[in-house]
């Protein structure tokens, strides 16, 4: 019984991959084609629409039922659906009537991984913090390999170095050993929270343009993160070096009145007092950083760029003298 169970798991694991020939089928696993039609038929009492078809180009593969019946997956199949029901489960997808359904899976799916998988899981879902939500447009989707992931994962939960090499669309390849701390993702994008040891200072690298990363054999105590909040600390990062331009702007209300109007896509809010903060903020070009200023619907001074200042100054003076001649009321 144990080995016809196995061969028919092994049936079921090779229509799921695709089509096959009955002889093709016999022949992979080893048995007569009496054999196979039987298995056939175990498969589709379990509830699995096995199709047949005849002729010399016949063969069998699986269809659509009306029930779910149970899936096989491979060793990164596993790994990637956890992962993706993980990230769903912690609210990165917006959906908010999955997250209890998310839950089950997911423990069900933990239930019977191998530890050897549960481990890679277990370190991706300890390793990542979730970055703030945000509403109306965002940055293009920065897809990264899932080997990439657990392997930094990985080294987070050990407390080991990594040598990883960084592209650049300017200076090209750089490798550097980092004692890497956290995972964030956020829009659909990934950002290690690491320390490098070349220039022995803090980064927010874009997981992206990591394009190698050798695990290391050095463990290392674990600093202190800057600030204590991995995920501010990276939001802070893009908003000072992400953009293409950069500006800093006091604006005179409360922080916690321009945080609820600041997407953190453009923007990271520090208090100066009661009544005034810091914007540090960001664009592909200075009139945008403009424009967005003016929708803040707040009062402002422009503390850097010079030339944001001039160019706020052009704009001021357009706007005075096309309403110089327009009568109030």
């Amino acid at each position: 019984m144990a080995r016809t169970t196995s061969r028919v798991l092994r049936l079921l694991g090779l229509l799921q991959d695709r089509a096959h020939t009955g002889r093709e089928l016999a022949e992979r696993l080893g048995v007569t084609d009496r054999t196979l039609r039987n298995d056939v038929r175990r498969l589709r009492e379990l509830g699995y629409p096995v199709h047949a078809t005849r002729g010399a180009v016949g063969g069998y593969r699986l269809g659509r039922g009306t029930t779910m019946p149970p899936l096989l997956l491979d060793d990164d199949e596993a790994v990637a659906v956890a992962v993706a029901i993980g990230l769903a489960e912690d609210g990165s997808t917006g959906l908010t009537d999955i997250t209890d359904h998310a839950g089950r899976a997911l423990a069900k799916l933990e239930q019977i991984l191998p530890k050897r998988l549960q481990r890679k899981v277990t370190a991706l879902g300890t390793a990542t913090d979730i970055g703030p939500a945000t509403t109306g447009s965002r940055e293009p989707d920065a897809p990264v390999p899932a080997a990439l992931l657990t392997t930094l994962a990985s080294a987070v939960r050990d407390g080991a170095t990594v040598l990883v090499a960084i592209e650049d669309t300017e200076t090209g390849s750089d490798t550097a050993e980092i004692e890497p701390y956290r995972l964030i993702n956020w829009q659909r994008r990934w950002y290690l929270v690491a320390y490098s040891l070349r220039t022995h200072s803090w980064r927010a690298i874009p997981v992206a343009r990591i394009s190698r990363a050798t695990p290391g054999e050095r463990r290392f105590a674990a600093r202190a993160l800057p600030g204590e909040d991995p995920v501010a600390f990276v939001m802070r990062d893009i908003a000072s070096t992400g953009w293409k331009v950069h500006a800093r702007v006091t604006v005179l209300a409360p922080a916690e009145t321009v945080i609820a109007r600041i997407n953190p896509a453009v923007g990271v809010v520090e208090p100066v007092d009661d009544r005034s903060c810091a914007l540090l903020t960001g664009a592909d070009a200075l009139e945008t950083i403009a424009i967005y200023l003016s929708m803040l619907m707040m009062d402002f001074r422009v503390d850097g760029p010079p030339e944001l200042v001039d160019h706020l100054r052009t704009l001021a003076r357009r706007y005075a003298e096309a309403v110089a001649d327009v009568p109030e009321g």
